[in-house]
């Protein structure tokens, strides 16, 4: 199916630019003989974008979640009998909602890049086909890591906090300096490709190197477009001026930026967080900036979420805090959407996903 392999390769060199029309192609050349609307699928959010939801309402019968916050027990009530969910938020993914669906569930996919909320395992185990939508929105998590790197390191949240307390002191030829990018050494903990698309980006700052800690080196032709070295974890926060988390959550990398790495961070470094909150050991993130053991940070996840706006963290003038949007734009939003209902369509028509999860 020459075609269809065509569609395969394009989507995943573009994440976005399938056209409905192809999706249709797929689905109707795997499913001729069915009735029309054949399978009944849930979308789990009443916000999800329409592009995903104008894709699977022309061979499928769609139910949705109406509530906002979206109700568990809505959800769990219109998963009965489905055959396909699309899964908008991150509710859990769990044992409980794939009872709730039955037996007959052929497939699911997020809308999302990281799965964390899914049981895994559990999927695996019930040979339920899942997919998800990365890549698609490394640029506009890209594009804020390195709005969050700038205002850490220039120490917008304090001199924001200077006018609103009318506490100007620019009589002081050193007020609020902070940490220049030019020239910078900036690390990776992660360096896939929303980490690659930062560095790009960074690029254009002038920044004389990139060091990145992964499991697997990337390839050469990369790293010298980027002029990135894999180095191990400790010269990481040995030798970076700005330190940007960009890697999954998982056991092993839950809680490494602990009071020990924070301690063999130079005491001008910057730390970006745009990956998972619980990466972080937050209490000690709070004693490092706190102490001034490090510099500022910029953070678009945290732990827990919502962050209580009694949190301590949000005392301090050195890090600026946003409310988990990397991937809040109109357009990534669509693409996300388009993806879903994309996975959701090759799953039932039992053929690989577009963006599987596993």
């Amino acid at each position: 199916m020459a075609f269809e392999s065509l569609i395969v390769l394009g989507l995943v060199a573009t994440c976005c630019l399938i056209a409905p029309n192809d999706a249709s192609l797929v689905f109707r050349a795997r499913n001729r003989s069915m009735s029309a609307k054949p399978f009944k699928v849930l979308i789990t959010h009443p916000e999800v974008p329409q592009s995903g939801i104008d894709l699977l309402k022309e061979h499928c019968e769609l139910t949705q979640v109406l509530s906002l916050p979206p109700s568990r027990a809505e959800l769990l009530e219109k998963l009965k009998g489905v055959d396909a969910v699309l899964w908008g938020g991150h509710s859990p993914l769990n044992a409980e909602a794939l009872d709730a669906a039955g037996p007959q569930l052929k497939c699911i996919s997020t809308m999302s890049a990281g799965i964390d909320y899914v049981d895994v395992a559990e999927m695996k185990r019930r040979k339920i086909p899942l997919g998800h939508s990365p890549t698609v929105l490394d640029a506009a998590v890209a594009d804020l890591a390195v709005g969050l790197l700038i205002a850490a390191g220039r120490r917008f949240n304090e001199a924001r906090r200077k006018i609103d307390s009318d506490n100007w002191e620019s009589y002081h030829l050193n007020w609020l300096l902070g940490q220049d990018v030019r020239d910078s050494v900036v690390g990776f903990f992660g360096f896939g490709g929303i980490g690659q698309a930062i560095a790009k980006r960074l690029s254009g700052f002038d920044i004389d190197q990139v060091l990145y800690t992964t499991r697997r080196r990337i390839d050469q032709e990369t790293e010298k477009e980027l002029n990135a070295k894999k180095v191990d974890f400790d010269e990481l926060l040995a030798k970076s001026d700005f330190v940007v988390i960009a890697s999954p959550l998982t056991p092993a990398t839950q809680g490494i930026f602990n009071a020990t790495a924070f301690n063999k961070m130079k005491r001008t470094a910057v730390l970006v967080n745009i990956a998972r909150g619980k990466i972080v050991n937050q209490n000690d993130l709070y004693d490092a900036l706190k102490s001034n053991r490090i510099f500022a940070a910029g953070i678009d996840v945290m732990d827990p979420e919502p962050l209580p706006p009694t949190d301590k963290l949000l005392t301090l003038d050195n890090v600026v805090v946003l409310p988990h949007i990397g991937s809040a734009t109109t357009r990534t939003r669509s693409d996300m959407s388009t993806i879903a209902a994309h996975n959701v369509l090759r799953g039932l028509a039992g053929e690989p996903m577009l963006s599987p999860a596993y």
